[in-house]
This record gives C-alpha cells, sequence and structure tokens, in this order.
C-alpha cells in the first residue's frame, strides 16, 4: 500500500529476506494510467520504484506530448529489480524508473539494460549517467540529519555519520534501515573505513536506535517531527515534502548536512533505464528522453511534490532548499556505490534487514 506522499511501497526486513521468492509471482502492483503493452508501438510499461506523484505528473505529461500510453507497475525499487531478473528476457517492462542507482546498476551487470541513446545522455552531466551508457541520471537528492530542536540543539548533532555510533546518542535515533536511500550511505561509510569498521559501526547504530527502527522515511521523518525520536537520516526532501503538507506552524524539526564530505553526505541519483527484453524500444528511448528533458526537469524541479533536485537540461529547482550548486557530498562515485550488494551483506549480518 502506497504511504504518505503516494510513495512507491516500501521493502519491510521481512519482505528483503523473501524478495527473490515474491519477484517470481509478483505481476506489478498499480497501474496509473493506460493499459498494459502489448506490442504496439504506441503503450509502454514502465516499472516505477519513484514516488507515486512525481511518476504519475511525469508519465501524464510524456503521454500528453507523445500520445504514447504508460501503463506503470509501482513497487520498491529493489522488488521491481529482482522481478526483473526472475523475469528476464520474458519480462514486460520496457522501462525501470528507480529513486537510487544501485538496482540499475545490478541490472547493467547482468546485461539485461539497453545501451541509452547519446543525445539523452548528452541532456545530464555524465557524472550522474550510467558509467557504462545503460542508464540515464534523472533527478538527485542528498542525505540529511532531520532533528526535533526541542529535543537536542544542532551545536548537539554529529558532523560525523560515524558520530552516531557514539552511546551518547543512545535511544535518540531514528532509523529506516530497510530503506533503499541507506544504502548508499552504507558503501559510503565502507568505501571510506572498511569492513570491520563499517560492521561495529552498523551494530552501534542498530543499539543507539533500538525502539525507532522504522519500515520507511516517512514514518522517522513524522515521528522525529512530533517528538518520538531526537534524530534521523532522510533524505532532504521528505523534510520538504511534510512540511508542504503540514504547514511550517505544525513543523517541529529542521535539517542539518554532516561536514562536508562526510561518509554520511552522500547525493543519490534517481535515474531510468530501457530493458534490453524490450520490444517497444523506440518508445522506451523516447521516455528516457523525455525525463530529462526541459519540461520533465521543471517538473520535477518546481511543479510538484518532488522536491528532488532536477539535474539534466539545465534547470534549476524552483523550491527553497539549498541550492544543488551549494552542496558538497562525499565524492564517491556512482560507479563506486556499484550494486550496493557489500551494504546489503553488511545490514543484514547486523540483523537491520
Amino acid at each position: 500500500m502506497a504511504r504518505r506522499w503516494g510513495r512507491a511501497p516500501r521493502m519491510t526486513a521481512a519482505t528483503l529476506a523473501v524478495a527473490g521468492l515474491v519477484a517470481a509471482t509478483m505481476t506489478g502492483c498499480s497501474a496509473l494510467s493506460g493499459s498494459a503493452s502489448t506490442g504496439g508501438g504506441n503503450s509502454i510499461t514502465l516499472y516505477s520504484g519513484q514516488h507515486l506523484q512525481t511518476t504519475q505528473k511525469l508519465v501524464a505529461a510524456f503521454e500528453k506530448q507523445t500520445g504514447i500510453t504508460v501503463s506503470v507497475r509501482s513497487n520498491d525499487e529493489a522488488v521491481l529489480a529482482d522481478q526483473i531478473v526472475t523475469e528476464g528476457a520474458r519480462s514486460p517492462a520496457d522501462v525501470f524508473y528507480t529513486e537510487n542507482t544501485p538496482p540499475l546498476e545490478l541490472l547493467q551487470g547482468k546485461g539485461l539494460l539497453s545501451t541509452v541513446r547519446s543525445s539523452t545522455l548528452a541532456a545530464t552531466p555524465s557524472r550522474y549517467n550510467s558509467p557504462q551508457g545503460d542508464w540515464a541520471g534523472v533527478s538527485a537528492r542528498v542525505s540529511v540529519l532531520i532533528y526535533n530542536p526541542r529535543l537536542i540543539s544542532k551545536s548537539q548533532l554529529p558532523t560525523s555519520v560515524m558520530q552516531l555510533a557514539d552511546p551518547k546518542y543512545k535511544g535518540k535515533i531514528a532509523l529506516a534501515a530497510g530503506e533503499t536511500d541507506f544504502q548508499p550511505i552504507v558503501t559510503s561509510v565502507l568505501r571510506a573505513h572498511g569492513t570491520a569498521a563499517t560492521e561495529k559501526w552498523l551494530n552501534a547504530v542498530k543499539a543507539n536506535a533500538a525502539g525507532h527502527l522504522y519500515p520507511d522515511n516517512e514514518t522517522v521523518t513524522s515521528d522525529v517531527n512530533r517528538g518520538s525520536a531526537a534524530v534521523g537520516i532522510i533524505n532532504q526532501y521528505y523534510w520538504y515534502r511534510l512540511r508542504a503538507e503540514i504547514g511550517a506552524g505544525a513543523t517541529h524539526s529542521a535539517i542539518a548536512f554532516f561536514a562536508p564530505r562526510d561518509p554520511g553526505y552522500v547525493l543519490d541519483v534517481s535515474g531510468a533505464a530501457v530493458l534490453k527484453s524490450s520490444t517497444h524500444q523506440a518508445a522506451a528511448q523516447r521516455f528516457l528522453a523525455f525525463l530529462v528533458s526541459k519540461p520533465a526537469q521543471e517538473i520535477i524541479g518546481g511543479h510538484s511534490l518532488s522536491y528532488e533536485y532536477p539535474i539534466a537540461s539545465g534547470v534549476i529547482t524552483a523550491a527553497p532548499e539549498t541550492p544543488f550548486s551549494q552542496l558538497q557530498p562525499n565524492p564517491i562515485t556512482l560507479g563506486e556505490l556499484g550494486t550496493g550488494s557489500a551494504a546489503i551483506a553488511l545490514l543484514r549480518r547486523a540483523g537491520l534487514l
């Protein structure tokens, strides 16, 4: 079931453990518009792990512009990636649209993605595209701390993600470790500090978050805002969406960045790819081209509740956020973030998945 802000359904620890089995029998969760792809050139099937409202607006604009019907099947991006692997050449998916790059890199590594047209890739700075040219970067978010000033002052916040393991934060941290958004942070910590230190850090953070381990970032955001927990890790757009939904007067929380280039200060890229098995390659490539076009980027940057950063076609967000050009994230590359498999293994060992 979609949660606040129309998010695609998220995975719990239990569903993560059986994702492979679920994927074998899934047929998709929700058709937001259109009908299933049937082999005609004027319809495609989109597997989307993106937020529903963002996807809806983009699909509606694409359909209006091109006359191509889009059938949308929404679920957690990791579940959908697993489903595509299971379906193989029989997958009905033409396009896969994600919140993060590891699921795309997973499919790329298995040879399941088509090469994206060079004109489409050219719309996005190359550092935000597939290193192999098999998916295109569409938008970005950045990890931040959300905190409740009634419970913890800004001066008491950690400046590094590693400090979240400090016993002084015991009982104060809210965490959604099962979110695919958290995996890039774990990968970043792993590359900076190694396996042993990352495993020790995860165990300590888990202990500090006891009683505040949640299934999704929406819950982290709302619970910190109402004072159930003092501080949490989220991507910045969750806080902006909450404030837009409940109003500034009911917003009792704030966000803060980790120190520049800290391993916890991670830029996540949302991307899209065409499946090699698609029988509608031309229409699917048109959808990718649309996602990085100025009209679509303006939807993301100022005409939706996305609050993500547009990163293509030179569009700048209209939302009152820290400008994208002023962000100072850890310089880990998308290639270094990889498939997230090592992070997933460590999260499982720590009992967080």
